[in-house]
């Protein structure tokens, strides 16, 4: 199983120019392999691994080549061949896109040690150290372990557009080594849970429980009273530069709360449940939506099931994604379909007069359909025999934090 954990680094001055040296060089790199990929012939190139060979030769025309390490070098070679890859996936899937373009400074900003050429040391405190190549030491807050089970495959170095620096480290853990997850004949009701993505809330349970929403009306003021003063800096001065850090630096801030909060509350789900069911949902399809669209943005869906994904490997549970269409339509106990409007929040079914919350409602058929996708038949028990408007109760928000902290 692949992986990643990401620290914040603190290079000295020196080790930073170092840094953003090293970075334009390869920047220069990859413009230099997609110069040659439109210009040379075919047969010397048209792979990353073909590709590869060719990079003596830039060392002996460009010597600049020589000054970071050969390992990196190689890295951002397939580095374009991944983005040409990602590009032609997503023609096969419709989009229009272009063609790759040459990359300028501000759009390449990190750079990646693959097998060799990194170290890291001194791992025994919140500190730690990370020598790379031809650069030298640099400090890192060490605020989780890399699992001792885990080897470390790859390191990137990114400098964000707030000019603060970040490592990732990227790991891979054999598949014995992971927990193993629990059979599926021995999954019901108790041991598994139905996720609604919610509206009034973060998520509702079908057990039963909600998460609030994380508060961010706080940081959104900020952010734009830091635009407006923005807007009033002439574009390229010294002071419209500082300022747009400023900015960078309240949307970095949100993006930060948001995915910290989603590993909290996805490192408690994983933690609690043999089993968690969640709406494979149309993200990009809601986000085109023009009410609330902000909140949709904010809730990071994709991300929040991509976390419960590779979580649930690292914790032995099994999640699986269901069809969310009619879930909150279909009654849980009969499976009669009734409309209901958005501001409609209770569901009250005119066949069996099964009432509960909306989203509790949805939750649990968000349950039932991830044990028929299993192949398992309806859950042995199910919440819906028992439950009432008033079965619902909120988690806090403290809770999920003090729960989840250790994995996030």
């Amino acid at each position: 199983m692949e992986y990643s954990h990401r620290y914040p680094a603190y290079p000295t001055r020196e080790v930073a120019a170092e840094l953003e040296h090293h970075i334009d060089v390869h920047r220069q790199a990859y413009n230099y392999t997609l110069y040659e990929y439109e210009h040379v012939d075919a047969d010397d190139i048209g792979s990353a691994y073909k590709h590869h060979y060719r990079l003596p030769n830039w060392k002996d025309e460009f010597p600049v080549f020589s000054e970071v390490n050969s390992k990196a070098l190689q890295r951002t070679v397939t580095r374009f061949y991944q983005n040409l890859d990602g590009l032609s996936e997503q023609k096969q899937n419709g989009r229009k896109v272009g063609k790759l373009t040459w990359k300028s400074p501000r759009e390449f900003q990190s750079m990646t040690f693959s097998q060799s050429g990194f170290e890291l040391k001194n791992t025994s405190g919140r500190r730690a150290t990370l020598w790379l190549s031809k650069i030298g030491d640099i400090k890192i807050r060490y605020h989780r372990d890399i699992p001792d089970e885990a080897d470390i495959k790859e390191v990137t170095i990114k400098k964000e557009t707030t000019g603060e620096w970040f490592v990732s480290f990227g790991l891979e853990t054999d598949d014995a080594d992971l927990p193993e997850k629990s059979d599926l004949d021995s999954l019901d009701a108790r041991n598994s849970v139905g996720l609604d993505l919610g509206i009034l809330n973060y998520i509702h349970t079908s057990d039963g429980k909600t998460v609030d929403w994380i508060d961010l009306e706080d940081e959104y003021k900020r952010l734009r009273r830091e635009q407006r003063k923005l807007s009033r800096k002439e574009k390229g001065s010294n002071n419209y530069e500082k300022q747009r850090r400023e900015v960078a630096k309240v949307k970095r801030h949100i993006k930060r709360k948001v995915l910290d909060y989603q590993h909290k509350i996805t490192t408690w789900l994983v933690r609690e449940y043999d089993a968690v069911f969640v709406e494979d949902l149309n993200v990009k399809g809601m986000l085109e939506q023009s009410h609330n669209a902000r909140n949709k943005q904010d809730a990071a869906w994709r991300q929040f099931i991509t976390l419960l994904e590779y979580k649930a490997d690292l914790y032995g549970c099994h999640v699986k994604q269901v069809e969310p269409e009619g879930t909150t339509k279909e009654c849980a106990s009969c499976g009669v379909e009734t409309a209901k409007p958005i501001w409609v929040r209770e569901h009250s079914c005119p066949s069996c007069g099964f009432e509960c919350d909306r989203d509790a409602n949805a939750a649990m058929n968000v349950l039932q359909r991830g044990f028929s996708e299993l192949g398992l038949g309806w859950p042995k028990s199910t919440p819906v025999e028992t439950a009432l408007p008033t079965d619902t109760h909120s988690v806090s928000a403290k809770r999920v934090v003090e729960t989840g902290s250790l994995g996030a």
